[in-house]
């Protein structure tokens, strides 16, 4: 009997949805093959397209097209936010200090420990036990001056939601800049960059149906971010080289759908969360979400199993053809947990056990039948097999 695949791990990545590859391929094996530098008219026709796909990803997030500039993903845009900030501001004689929250991806963490290897420094903001950034320390660290608040919309692991308006008032009032990663928040819930103005914001394309190696920063201000590459003159300088044309045009087109879709597909993915939250912690002892109650995007569920080992329950659920992740980066014989669940105060039996489920509009309630029927004998055994090793 052939094996039912259910994927639940849309928060690591989405498959490319049928319209977006179509307006990707022929910037891919068709005529539009020019260099959108060029000055004839190959270069000049692809030229048009790009800007075509960055008034696309303007309109999207509520920021006018001359604000967004393309990257190669999130992690890049990240890296430009976090550390470009830094640089102009060490530049312009201001702090040469950055602020991060103590649950951000590890693209923005590892973007502050860069500024401290070039001389700078790096503050990491303690959350709550919702994940939520304690003020105090926010308040603490823009006395202290910095170049850059970064604090992430959704988290990537448990799906909390940052008060960005509150964050950005406060940085704003201090004469920081604030940068939101909304790579997790866009087109899962509500994202207007209206709302937060001055702001630096980083999207990806292969979180929301479009593919993966495309990005963009919005940056209001590209006086207040240096260049972290150098070389040609496009994208005015702060983000130069050959654009990725069809991901750009990928890109575009997801972001568009994504927000046009992100009302009915948020109610969709809350239900089924909510059921399947319901279902696991009334049909498996011993389990908890992470965090029991923090405000969370509709897409993500961060569940832990006491007595089970994550790398194990990952290894079992994939021989069942359920597709998910683990929400510790804890392997076998590990001391480490995740830093999102340690700063967040998980205590260590549920933390080491961590499955991280996330939906996507196109996840049925067959799927979620199928990982019902199937999850609990795998808490179960794992958990059994774990009691044979102590």
């Amino acid at each position: 009997m052939t094996t039912r695949l259910v994927y639940l791990d849309n928060a690591a990545t989405t498959p490319v949805r049928p319209e977006v590859r179509d307006a990707m391929l022929p910037y891919l094996d068709g005529e539009a093959f020019g260099n959108p530098s060029s000055p004839h008219r190959h270069g000049r026709s692809v030229r048009a397209a790009v800007e075509a796909a960055r008034k696309r990803v303007g309109a999207a997030l509520g920021a006018p097209a001359k604000q967004v500039y393309f990257t190669g993903g999130g992690t890049e845009a990240d890296n430009l936010a976090v550390i470009g900030a830094a640089l102009a501001s060490k530049a312009g004689g201001g702090p040469f200090r950055v602020a991060v929250a103590a649950t951000e991806h590890k693209a923005v963490l590892a973007a502050a420990h860069a500024v401290e290897d070039l001389g700078g420094e790096a503050i990491v903001l303690p959350v709550d036990p919702r994940g939520a950034v304690i003020l105090e320390a926010l308040e603490a660290a823009l006395a202290a001056g910095v170049a850059v608040v970064s604090v992430m919309w959704v988290n990537n692991e448990t799906g909390v939601i940052q008060d960005v308006l509150d964050l950005h008032e406060r940085c704003t009032r201090a004469g920081a800049l604030f940068h939101v990663d909304a790579v997790q928040a866009f087109g899962k819930i509500p994202v207007d960059l209206r709302m937060l103005p001055g702001a630096l914001c980083t999207v990806s394309a292969h979180k929301v149906h479009g593919p993966k190696g495309a990005g963009a920063l919005v940056v209001p201000d590209p006086s207040r971010v240096r260049p972290l590459i150098h070389g040609g003159g496009q994208q005015g300088g702060l983000r130069p080289g050959t654009e990725n044309v069809p991901g750009i045009i990928g890109l575009g087109i997801a972001c568009e759908l994504a927000v046009a879709e992100q009302p009915a597909g948020a109610a969709h993915t809350r239900a089924l969360r909510d059921a399947f939250e319901a279902a696991v912690l009334g049909g498996i002892p011993d389990c908890g979400v992470n965090p029991p109650d923090g405000r969370r995007a509709p897409h993500v569920s961060s569940i832990g199993f006491v007595g089970a080992d994550a790398e194990a329950l990952l290894m079992h659920l994939d021989l069942a053809g359920i597709c998910c992740s683990a929400g510790s980066a804890c392997s076998t014989g590990s001391t480490s947990i995740s830093h999102v669940l340690g700063a967040i105060g998980t205590p260590r039996e549920r933390a080491t056990g961590t499955i991280r489920f996330s939906f996507d509009k196109l996840t049925s309630r067959e799927d979620l039948d199928y990982v019902l029927e199937k999850l609990p004998k795998i808490v179960a055994k794992v958990r059994s097999l774990a009691s044979l090793l102590r």
